[in-house]
C-alpha cells in the first residue's frame, strides 16, 4: 500500500519482504478449474489463524454451503487449523504433511518405502491422524530434481568449506570467532548446515558430512503425503491427488492477479471501501483473463485437450497437437503460435490512428490498422466483431 492513512493498511508480516511498508491481506477463492469466484480483503496485521477462520465463515455464509471442503498447501492448512475445522460441522480438508511428519511416518514403519517399488500411490492410516486418510505419493521426476539440487548444494558448500580450511591451515584466518563467522556465511548461503558436523578452535577447522542423515533424507526424495478427511465413497485415492494438484490453478491466478497480468500493486486509496473495490475490480479482471486464456487457447501453446492421466502422481503429458505447436511454433495453416502474453501484445498493435492532411485542405480523420490473420482469428474466437471500418 502507498500512503499511511488507510485503516486497512498496517504493518504486518510481509511474505514479499516489503520491509517498512504498510500492507493489506487478501485471499482469492477459485473453483476446481481455477476460475475466480470471490476475493476477501483483511487488515494487513491479521494473523493467519484469524484470517483462515474468518474466511471460512464468510465462504459458508456467503454461498449458503452446508458442506465445504478446503484444499490448501501445508503452510496454509496446518495441523492447528485442521483441529479448528474439526469443530465445525460440514467441514472437510485436503492438505499435505510437512517433511518432519513424513519422516516420522517412515521411522515408525507406517510409511514403507518398499510400497513404491511397484506403484507411485499408496493409502495408509495412522493413529496420529484419526478419521483421516493418508495418501502417499512418490514422483520420480521430483525425486531426481531434489537429489540433483541437494548434490549441487552439498558440493558447493564443501568447496567453500575447503577454502576456509586452507586459509586456517595457512594461518591467514585465526580465532574461533572469526573462523565461525566465515563458516556461517558459507552455511547461510547454501542452507545445508544440517548435513555437516563442524569443529572449530582458534587455530583449526575441520568438517565432515553426516552421510547417514543425507542418505535418510534422500530415501524420502519425491515422496509427499496428502491428508484428507474426505471418505473414500466421496473421493477415491486418485481423486484426492488430483484435487490437491489443482492448487496450481489458484496459485496461477494469484500470480496473475498480483504481478504477471494485472499488477494489483500499487494501491493508493485511503478509504476502506475503495481499497476493497480496487481488489474486487482486479479479481473481475482476473476472471476475464481466465476466460480469455480458454477462448484464445487455439492460438497459444496451451494444451486444449490434455491426454488422460492414468497415474495422477506422474507429471502431466502434452497432447500431440500441443507438442506440435510447441515444437514448430506454427499452426497447421502457418499462423504463428503465441504465448498468452505475446498474443495480447500482438493484439495491442491493432491501433486507431489520427491522420492529418494539409493538402489540398486541412482534414483530420481516423484510420484503423489492418488486422493481421492472427488478430482476425482472435476476434473470432472471443466472439467480437472485427474492427474493419473507419470510426
Amino acid at each position: 500500500m502507498e500512503g499511511h492513512h488507510c485503516e486497512l493498511a498496517v504493518r504486518g508480516y510481509s511474505r514479499d519482504q516489503k520491509v517498512g511498508k504498510d500492507q493489506i491481506e487478501y485471499g482469492l477463492l477459485t473453483d476446481p478449474q481455477g476460475r475466480p469466484v470471490a476475493v476477501e480483503v483483511l487488515a494487513g496485521n491479521t494473523a493467519d489463524p484469524t484470517a483462515f477462520t474468518r474466511v471460512v465463515e464468510r465462504i459458508r455464509s456467503r454461498f449458503k454451503l452446508k458442506r465445504l471442503v478446503l484444499v490448501g498447501d501445508r503452510g496454509r492448512i496446518t495441523s492447528a487449523r485442521v483441529d479448528a475445522l474439526r469443530e465445525l460441522d460440514g467441514m472437510g480438508w485436503i492438505t499435505c504433511l510437512r517433511a518432519a511428519q513424513i519422516k516420522a511416518l517412515a521411522e515408525d514403519g507406517a510409511l514403507q518405502l518398499s510400497r513404491f517399488d511397484q506403484t507411485n500411490l499408496a493409502e495408509i492410516s495412522h493413529p496420529d491422524f484419526p478419521g483421516e486418510r493418508l495418501v502417499c505419493c512418490r514422483n520420480p521426476a521430483l525425486a531426481a530434481e531434489r537429489a540433483s539440487k541437494r548434490g549441487e548444494l552439498l558440493a558447493a558448500t564443501q568447496t567453500e568449506l575447503d577454502k576456509v580450511t586452507r586459509l586456517v591451515e595457512a594461518g591467514k584466518l585465526k580465532g574461533a570467532a572469526k573462523i565461525g563467522v566465515r563458516v556461517g556465511k558459507v552455511l547461510g548461503k547454501f542452507k545445508v548446515a544440517k548435513h555437516f558436523d563442524l569443529e572449530i578452535t582458534d587455530t583449526t577447522f575441520t568438517w565432515t558430512r553426516r552421510q547417514q542423515q543425507i542418505d535418510a533424507e534422500a530415501a524420502l526424495d519425491g515422496i509427499y503425503v496428502i491428508r484428507t478427511s474426505m471418505p473414500a465413497d466421496h473421493l477415491d485415492t486418485p481423486g484426492v491427488v488430483e484435487a490437491y494438484k489443482r492448487l496450481s490453478n489458484v496459485e496461477r491466478d494469484f500470480r496473475s492477479l498480483k504481478t504477471i497480468d494485472l499488477a494489483l500493486r500499487p494501491i493508493h486509496h485511503r478509504l476502506d471501501s475503495r481499497v476493497r473495490a480496487h481488489v474486487l475490480v482486479s479479481m473481475l479482471a482476473c476472471y476475464l483473463v481466465w476466460h480469455l486464456r480458454q477462448a484464445l487457447a487455439p492460438l497459444c501453446v496451451a494444451d486444449q485437450q490434455p491426454p488422460p492421466r492414468p497415474d495422477p502422481v506422474a507429471p502431466a503429458r502434452r497432447s500431440a497437437d500441443a507438442a506440435a505447436k510447441a515444437t514448430h511454433r506454427h499452426l497447421a495453416d502457418g499462423t504463428p503460435v503465441h504465448s498468452f502474453r505475446s498474443l495480447l501484445d500482438h493484439l495491442g498493435t491493432l491501433t486507431r490512428n489520427q491522420v492529418h492532411f494539409t493538402q489540398p485542405r486541412q482534414v483530420t480523420t481516423e484510420l484503423l490498422a489492418t488486422p493481421t490473420p492472427t488478430q482476425r482469428r482472435a476476434f473470432e474466437l472471443v466472439g467480437a466483431p472485427i474492427p474493419l471500418t473507419l470510426a
